[in-house]
C-alpha cells in the first residue's frame, strides 16, 4: 500500500484530533468548537481561511504553482442526537450527542491532507478544503451553496468521501452514476370522524384509513415502477388516539421515500399524493400531505470518478478498490454540491464493527492515514505539475 510516509509520520497527531472531536461532538449548525479548531489549524499551516460559510462551515484555500485549475474536497463535521454506548475513554462528553457516523474521522482526514499539502505543495493549482456543517438531514450543503460556495470558491470538480463499516481498512469502493439515493420525507395527517370504539359505524375511522394507506403506498414500489429500478417507501411513524375505547378524529403518518432514479424522483411526490387522496376518498376521509424532497440522487460524474479511482488505486492497490459497488439507498446532501459542480463520492473501509448511526459505532483510527493519503494523492494527480 502506498500510504504517504509523511502522513504516516503524524498518524498519532491525527488520532489525537479525531478523538478530541469525538469527545466533543456538536449537532448540525452548532459546530462552533469544531469549526474554530479546523480554522485555527488551517491558519497555522498557512492556508487561507474563510469562516461562517453556510453558518458554521469553513473553507480553506491553498494555492501552489501558477496553474489556474481548482478542485474542492469536502468533509462533514456534525454529530448525531444519539447516546453513545462505546465505552471508550474518549467517548462523547455531551449527553445525547455522539459522532455515530464518523464525521469526526472525515474532518480529521481532510485536515491531515491539508497539513501535508501545505507542507509539500507538490501540485499546480488551487485546492478548496470544504468543511461542511449539518449533513445529517439539516441541509448544510444547501446552506453553503446559498452562501455562494462555488461562486466564491470556484471548482471544476468536487470530491467527497465517507467511511463504511465492514469494508476492510485500506480498501475503497466507488461507481460511476448513481451511488446514493434521493431522500424525501413525508407527513400525512388523515382527518376522519371520531366515535366510540364500540360503534365504529358512527364515525370514519382514520386508523383503518391509515392502515390501508400504508399497504397501498407499497404499490408505488411494486406496481408503478420497473422491478429493475430501486424505490423504497417506508412509513416509520404512526400516531393515533389516546384511549382504548375511543376512535380518534385524526391519524398522523410519517416516513421517507428513497430512489436512485432521477426520473422517478421527479414524479414521486405527485404519485404519492394520488395514492393518499384515493385511499382517503374511498373511506370518506381526507388528508393533508407535507412532502419534502430533501436530497437529490448522489450521481458520480464519469471523469471525476476516474480521477478518484486513480488516486484510490495509487494508495490501496488495484485489488483493494471496487469500481462497480452496489448503490446504497441511504442519502447524502453532498449530492446537492454535485448538482452544482460535477464530482465524485467514494467509500473507504472502516473495518469490522457497528454500523453508522448506531450507539456502538466508532471511527477506526487506523483508517486515518488511508483517507488523508487518498485526498493528498487525488490533489497531486488531478493538479499535477507540468
Amino acid at each position: 500500500m502506498a500510504i504517504i510516509n509523511r502522513i504516516a509520520d503524524f498518524h498519532g497527531e491525527m488520532t489525537e484530533w479525531r478523538r478530541d472531536f469525538h469527545a466533543n461532538p456538536e449537532l448540525g449548525f452548532q459546530e462552533q468548537r469544531t469549526s474554530e479548531i479546523v480554522a485555527a489549524k488551517l491558519a497555522e499551516w498557512g492556508i487561507e481561511v474563510h469562516k461562517g460559510i453556510g453558518r458554521t462551515g469553513v473553507v480553506g484555500v491553498l494555492r501552489a504553482g501558477n496553474g489556474d485549475r481548482r478542485i474542492g474536497l469536502r468533509a462533514d463535521m456534525d454529530a448525531l442526537p444519539i447516546t453513545e454506548r462505546t465505552g471508550k475513554d474518549y467517548a462523547s462528553g455531551t449527553d445525547g450527542v455522539m459522532h455515530a457516523c464518523g464525521h469526526d474521522g472525515h474532518t480529521t482526514m481532510l485536515l491531515g491532507a491539508a497539513k501535508y499539502l501545505a507542507e509539500t505543495k507538490n501540485f499546480d493549482g488551487t485546492v478548496h478544503f470544504i468543511f461542511q456543517p449539518a449533513e445529517e438531514g439539516l441541509g448544510g450543503a444547501f446552506e453553503m451553496l446559498d452562501d455562494g460556495l462555488f461562486e466564491r470558491f470556484p471548482c471544476e470538480r468536487v470530491y467527497g468521501m465517507h467511511n463504511m463499516p465492514n469494508i476492510p481498512v485500506g480498501e475503497f469502493a466507488i461507481r460511476t452514476g448513481p451511488i446514493m439515493a434521493a431522500g424525501d420525507t413525508f407527513e400525512v395527517t388523515i382527518q376522519g370522524r371520531g366515535s366510540h370504539a364500540a360503534m365504529p359505524h358512527q364515525g370514519v375511522d382514520p386508523v383503518v384509513v391509515g392502515s390501508n394507506l400504508i399497504i397501498a403506498l407499497q404499490t408505488l414500489v411494486s406496481r408503478t415502477v420497473s422491478a429493475q429500478d430501486a424505490l423504497v417507501v417506508s412509513v416509520t411513524e404512526f400516531h393515533a388516539g389516546e384511549a382504548f375505547n375511543v376512535i380518534p378524529d385524526t391519524v398522523v403518518l410519517r416516513g421517507t421515500c428513497r430512489t436512485l432514479n432521477m426520473e422517478i424522483h421527479g414524479t414521486l411526490e405527485e404519485r404519492f399524493r394520488r395514492v393518499v387522496d384515493g385511499i382517503c376518498a374511498a373511506h370518506g376521509a381526507s388528508a393533508t400531505v407535507d412532502y419534502k424532497a430533501i436530497f437529490p440522487v448522489t450521481v458520480n460524474a464519469e471523469d471525476a470518478t476516474q480521477h478518484a479511482l486513480g488516486a484510490a488505486r495509487a494508495v490501496a492497490g488495484d485489488g483493494r478498490v471496487r469500481d462497480e459497488m452496489t448503490p446504497l439507498m441511504g442519502s447524502e446532501d453532498f449530492a446537492a454540491m454535485m448538482v452544482a459542480v460535477p464530482g465524485s463520492y467514494i467509500l473507504m473501509g472502516n473495518g469490522p464493527g457497528a454500523s453508522v448511526h448506531h450507539p456502538e459505532y466508532d471511527f477506526n483510527d487506523e483508517a486515518l492515514t488511508h483517507g488523508a493519503s487518498y485526498w493528498s494523492t487525488l490533489v497531486e494527480q488531478r493538479l499535477a505539475k507540468a
